[in-house]
């Protein structure tokens, strides 16, 4: 599967932005979708993931309440609106994809795609 994310900008503290990643090449609805982000000079972090049905979803503590995940199987697309924005979530943004079924999939996931950059300023 081939993901492609965007969205990504220069937004003050606490604006918004969204953040689509559109997939081709496979069934996207046999997927379990997610982002992760990196900021410069630390590691790769969870962000969130989805259900391939999009009933379950997951997110890392530092976003919980903030940011909402989403997908539309129709369109092959996952979302990632993005609220109250900090400067600490400046980073890069990456989509992940994993067709596995029982995954710890905040260590990671099989597909990755380009990431997207977001600047949070103070």
């Amino acid at each position: 599967v081939q993901l492609q994310a965007s969205g990504g900008g220069l937004v003050q503290a606490g604006g918004s932005l969204r953040l689509s990643c559109a997939a081709s090449g496979r069934t996207f609805s046999n997927y379990v979708m997610g982002w992760f982000r990196q900021a410069p000079g630390k590691e790769r972090e969870f962000v969130s993931t989805i259900s391939r049905s999009g009933g379950i979803t997951d997110y890392a503590d530092s976003v919980k309440g903030r940011f909402t995940i989403s997908r539309d199987n129709a369109k092959n697309t996952v979302y990632l609106q993005m609220n109250s924005l900090k400067p600490e979530d400046t980073a890069v943004y990456y989509c992940a994809a994993d067709p596995s079924v029982y995954k710890a999939y905040r260590y990671g996931m099989d597909y990755w795609g380009k990431g997207t950059q977001v600047t949070v300023s103070s």
